[in-house]
């Protein structure tokens, strides 16, 4: 049996994590941003280390995490955002469309992108969840506030941990891979002493038939024929 668990006990190294943070509703954002620093720090991430990234709201968020999943030193994508239950629907397709294009970068690039974007319906239970002690008359908000930018620091750590424990899988699925799994690797099949790159077959295109031309005479001609073989 196999079992393969992240830990936080020790430091990260080799790479740089990557904080992505929505200015919008920047007082709730601030402290989770604030939450996800003290929390690397305690588990002793140089601030060299970090990145941080501001963006305009929490619908930016994924073109920046696609931005920087391409680079191969960064370990691990912390998104921080609050979006908040306003008068229509917007925030439920805000919500939606970060998540899941979150979760399709991670899943692209075999990358740890981490979902720190907290979706209330009220302020106060944002600030609950960003680490302030709000009034407990909102039995939605725990008695106990929590940072949810911590949480998603910690989650970073033990899933850049985990990649590390886990055997690699991934698989090269480019266009020039699956050619050379199908008809070799062999980059100078042609023995021109050249390399010939990124070459591919390529077929000619069908060539398009010419309509003929059918004069009046003969088309009336050719119905008398039908007509006298009747």
């Amino acid at each position: 049996m196999e079992i393969y668990e992240g830990q936080v006990c020790q430091p990260p190294t080799g790479g740089n994590i990557t904080i992505i943070v929505a200015r919008f509703n920047k007082t709730i954002t601030q402290r989770l941003l604030d939450g996800a620093l003290a929390k690397l720090r305690h588990h002793k991430v140089y601030e060299h280390d970090v990145r941080i990234v501001w963006v305009p709201g929490a619908y930016e968020l994924p073109f920046m995490a696609d931005h920087f999943a391409r680079d191969k030193d960064c370990m691990a994508i912390i998104c921080l955002g609050a979006v908040i239950k306003g008068e229509t629907s917007h925030h439920q397709h805000i919500n939606r469309s970060v998540s899941m294009s979150l979760g399709e970068t991670a899943n692209r690039f075999g990358k740890p992108v981490i979902f720190g974007v907290i979706t209330c319906e009220t302020v106060e239970q944002a600030d609950a969840r960003s680490g302030v002690e709000v009034s407990k008359k909102d039995k939605t908000i725990s008695p106990l506030p929590g940072n949810k930018g911590a949480e998603a620091a910690e989650a970073a750590l033990e899933m850049i941990d985990l990649m590390q424990e886990v055997p690699c899988y991934r698989e090269d699925f480019s266009p020039k891979a699956i050619f050379s799994q199908l008809f070799g690797d062999e980059d100078d099949a042609d023995d021109d002493g050249e390399d010939d790159g990124d070459f591919f077959p390529t077929f000619p295109p069908l060539l398009r038939q010419q309509p003929v031309k059918v004069s009046k005479k003969s088309a009336k001609k050719a119905t008398k024929k039908g007509t006298k073989k009747k």
